[in-house]
């Protein structure tokens, strides 16, 4: 069965699934369950032969055989036992929950499951397999599934440019469903690329590193990871399940590829003063950080600098806001020139995120050593935002729309760069001494304004209002969070 119809096989089932009101998140969390115990059970038998750590009692001959009401039973103490267990075990089953209240539907799933040989699969089917699930999810808005995963053509554009190399780590603080990491492995294993031994075990146990606070996310991430030949039965998980900004990184990292959170509400919940529940001004004391705010990407940004080594790459997604936002906007972007060789900005366009109503940029910087000096001679920006129009289903943006980017960006030596309509190069004293510092440029015409005729189609023309409206609303809500609040008085 080729690639595509299992995918349709698997997610065919969610339709049956979603009569009894279990949504394609919660499927895509019980699939992971099941599938890595069905794998894990592979792994015991012959050639393999090995211990998986999986208590008896708790595996998938427990499971498999049974129906009706002793499945469910069983199913619920398995996802009770396995995620009090170590390494990772207890983290791809860490708070696991049963969401299939039918117990002829839970067996249909389990057979289902059980009549593939999965670790037979190469890495490849198995790993496409769990990514065209992860988009489906990401497709339906209801979840808000969406917000984690970023489009694989603009992984695939900035991994190319960055070019990582083998035996390097690779980090990402804000890891969702590890879209990232996948599409690094995938130039590091690109046709032609060969790994010999120490650098595939590199690849496969030391390479790859990051956070994600949310469990169900970080599930899934884990089980996309392993799928893909990344990770082990009975090792340690490399993804953490805590807050990147708690705290100052405990090492340094070669590469980060990230797309941190947008908005500027906290993922934690805390009491403030008055004893309400407060995820609006959460900030973070730390000695690494060149100022404090309640701004979650711009203490993103700050993280994500303090992560790289002295010689460590960065290709991270960031919102408008971040490039000409005042006050600790306008500090962080001042010592960021200064202190890393900010040299590249992808301008995004709208209507490529399943969250509405973004506007972002791809930024690429690398650290430098404190030696006093600044760093950033000058950014080059890439417009790929003006008269530019895409919707996620009737014009989505695909790797195509980025080659000329990724030309322009020139990956085999980016100082050797050609200006052109929509790359051009800003040097550092012409950026600093623009109002705040801003790196919010733009320098073509927008031809819709002049011409009529020049419109976009009528469903991309909807989308980009709804979109801007979205953007504004957001804005708005910003600038509630940030007022000062009236007590309410008895």
């Amino acid at each position: 069965m080729n690639t595509s119809a299992l995918i349709q096989k698997v997610w065919n089932f969610c339709h049956t699934l979603k009569d009894d009101g279990v949504g394609y998140g919660d499927y895509l969390e019980q699939l992971t369950y099941l599938l890595f115990l069905k794998m894990a059970h592979e792994y015991t038998e012959p050639p393999y032969g090995r211990n998986t750590q999986v208590p008896a009692g708790f595996d998938w001959t427990a499971l498999r055989d049974k129906t009706g009401e002793p499945l469910e039973a069983q199913y619920l103490a398995t996802l009770h036992r396995l995620g009090s267990e170590p390494g990772m075990l207890g983290a791809i089953f860490f708070k696991a929950q049963n969401k299939i209240q039918d117990p002829a539907k839970l067996a249909r799933l389990v057979q289902m499951i059980d009549a593939e040989s999965w670790v037979g699969m190469d890495a490849d089917t198995k790993g496409d397999l769990y990514e065209g699930l992860l988009q489906k999810n990401a497709e339906d808005t209801k979840s808000g599934a969406g917000q984690y995963f970023t489009p694989r053509a603009v992984i695939q554009a900035m991994v190319e440019c960055v070019r990582p190399e083998p035996m390097k780590t690779i980090a990402d603080p804000a890891c969702g469903t590890g879209g990232f990491f996948l599409g690094a492995y995938n130039w590091l294993t690109r046709p032609g690329q060969t790994l010999n031994r120490r650098e595939a075990a590199f690849l496969k146990s030391g390479t790859f590193f990051g956070n994600e606070i949310v469990p169900g996310t970080r599930r899934l991430c884990l089980m996309n990871l392993f799928l893909h030949n990344i990770g082990d039965l009975g090792g340690e998980p490399s993804i953490a399940r805590a807050d990147a900004l708690l705290t100052e990184p405990a090492r340094s990292f070669d590469y980060v590829l990230a797309n941190p959170p947008f908005g500027k509400k906290s993922s934690m919940t805390f009491t403030n003063a008055e004893g309400e529940d407060d995820r609006e001004s959460l900030t973070y004391e730390r000695r690494d950080f060149w100022t404090t705010t309640s701004n979650k990407q711009l203490n993103f940004l700050q993280h994500i600098v303090s992560m790289l080594g002295t010689h460590g790459k960065a290709a991270v997604v960031l919102p408008d806001n971040v490039l000409f936002e005042g006050g600790a906007g306008e500090k962080i972007r001042r010592k960021w020139l200064e202190t890393c060789d900010v040299h590249t900005i992808l301008r995004l366009p709208t209507g490529i995120f399943y969250a509405q109503g973004v506007k972002a940029n791809v930024v690429f910087f690398d650290a430098r050593p404190k030696d006093g000096r600044v760093q950033t001679a000058g950014v080059w920006f890439y417009d790929l935002r003006t008269n530019r129009h895409f919707t996620l289903k009737t014009r989505p943006l695909v790797y195509d729309d980025l080659r000329e980017f990724i030309a322009c960006y020139n990956p085999a030596n980016r100082h050797l760069r050609q200006a052109g309509e929509r790359f051009r190069f800003y040097a550092y004293d012409e950026l600093v001494a623009r109002d705040k510092a801003s790196l919010d440029l733009f320098w073509l015409k927008d031809d819709s304004l002049d011409n009529l005729a020049d419109l976009p189609p009528p469903d991309v023309l909807q989308q980009e209002i709804i979109d801007h409206l979205e953007a504004a609303l957001a804005a708005f809500r910003d600038v509630a969070a940030n007022l000062p609040r009236t007590p309410v008085r008895p």
